[in-house]
């Protein structure tokens, strides 16, 4: 399968939180999008939940229309670089065909509403539509590489949708910025979150750390073979 390289993004305190509002009052903030910038991603690509909370508009999608859009198909609309957003059903709105100076893409599944995707070319925003019931992420990996020409992709959370490309084997990096300090709250969402009980554990390799002088780490990982 063709795709591009996937690294996996984030900053966490020492207890492998992410919440965003908590990793926001830790140092380490500056490093973060510094390692971000170093990784030299041709796309950012965020989860529903964490999208909702950091880049889209309030409020959700609605419409009368219920009629499914039922096949795969992708609109491009803007050259790169990239913010994409993972919307699976599409609820999400948009002020703008931009984030954070970037053009957008939205990912959904074939279940998503015709009217959605109406709605994101009226905005000007390019979209990609790929798998039945849910979104075939290896699907969407080789759409944004051979359509978008996106050949490195950062995926840079949530829990769950960074835990989505760690079991579709799509993940071939996972880089964290840990931060010193502890959120240790209960039900707090974790790097990777939501795989089955059954699941074993996966096995890394270290290959690069850097420590700053705030006390924060750069850990990069490979997968051990």
């Amino acid at each position: 399968m063709e795709k591009p390289y996937v690294v996996c993004h984030m900053m966490t305190s020492i207890d492998g939180r992410i919440d965003c509002g908590m990793t926001a009052k830790l140092r380490g903030v500056d490093e973060y999008y510094a390692a971000l910038g170093e990784l030299n991603a041709d796309a950012c690509l965020s989860g529903r939940v964490t999208a909702k909370l950091e880049l889209a508009d309030q409020g959700e999608f609605q419409s009368n229309c219920t009629d499914a859009f039922d096949c795969e198909r992708f609109s491009k609309k803007a050259e790169g670089p990239y913010s994409v957003v993972v919307d699976t059903r599409g609820t999400l709105l948009w002020k703008a065909a931009m984030v954070d100076d970037k053009p957008l893409i939205v990912i959904c599944c074939e279940q998503v509403k015709k009217a959605y995707i109406e709605y994101l070319d009226s905005k000007g925003i390019s979209w990609i539509v790929c798998g039945k019931q849910r979104i075939d992420l290896a699907r969407a990996c080789e759409i944004l590489l051979k359509e978008f020409g996106v050949k490195r992709l950062a995926v840079v959370g949530g829990g769950a949708i960074n835990a989505g490309f760690l079991a579709a084997g799509l993940l071939d990096e996972i880089s964290l910025l840990q931060a010193p300090g502890i959120d240790g709250r209960g039900g707090m969402s974790a790097v990777f979150d939501g795989l089955p009980q059954t699941c074993e554990p996966v096995q890394l390799k270290l290959t690069g750390l850097k420590q700053f002088e705030n006390g924060s780490l750069w850990l990069r990982y490979g997968f051990a073979d």
